[in-house]
């Protein structure tokens, strides 16, 4: 039975991520373990298609016989901290600069958003990078002001290669035992990317109101001067 024929019994509920995990496993039965890579390297620059359904098809692959669990961990691995890479260096092709003034030129931004944005990560960078390896979304954006704020190359790999390593390998494992029941992985991962994508969209709210609720009251205030 090939991993792909697994996966459609285990899944085969009709949904998107359904699809995604035939897909994802029809590229490991045509080229093997850097078909996860190549998954997992996407995640970085499509969020929408999560990880954390990837690797467990992964190590159900690796139980399979298809290849080794060690080949599992480590081409996942390396397809996360390519698709990583990707993104650093366009953080590091736009730069600090080039960003303010993008800003400085999009409704309700501010350039000193990037500023305090950069100095922020240039505090807290590391720990950021390591961590957001392990987070929905957070693992795609981290990227970028690595680039922006020039974080070493080096440190910035070997902070994304650690992260991704500890998280890769919770969820190639974990597929790796749980066989053809990988899914219930997937059940968990789902509940806790809705919770992250939530708080962002609420972060989000929060910073529009509050923007939105500053641009009105200077207006109303210039208004005024104007009247007296």
């Amino acid at each position: 039975m090939t991993v792909m024929n697994t996966a459609a019994t285990s899944s085969g509920d009709g949904s998107w991520l359904s699809a995604l995990a035939d897909w994802v496993v029809s590229l490991m039965d045509t080229i093997g373990p850097a078909g996860a890579a190549v998954a997992v390297g996407l995640d970085n620059l499509f969020p929408p298609i999560p990880s954390e359904v990837v690797l467990p098809l992964a190590g159900l692959a690796a139980s399979r016989g298809s290849f080794t669990l060690a080949e599992a961990i480590g081409w996942t691995t390396f397809g996360s901290v390519f698709g990583a890479y990707i993104l650093y260096v366009l953080g590091r092709v736009l730069g600090a600069d080039r960003l303010t003034r993008i800003a400085e030129k999009l409704p309700l931004m501010k350039g000193e958003d990037i500023t305090k944005t950069v100095r922020w990560f240039e505090r807290h960078g590391s720990i950021a990078v390591f961590f957001g390896r392990m987070v929905p979304l957070f693992r795609s954006l981290i990227s970028i002001p690595a680039g922006v704020s020039k974080m070493h190359w080096w440190k910035f790999g070997l902070l994304t290669t650690a992260g991704s390593l500890l998280w890769n390998s919770i969820f190639v494992l974990a597929g790796f035992f749980l066989g053809e029941n990988w899914h219930i992985v997937e059940e968990y991962a789902g509940v806790f990317q809705n919770i992250v994508i939530v708080v962002v969209v609420a972060l989000v709210a929060w910073f529009l109101f509050v923007r939105i609720r500053a641009v009105v009251r200077h207006r109303r205030e210039s208004t005024e001067d104007a009247a007296g």
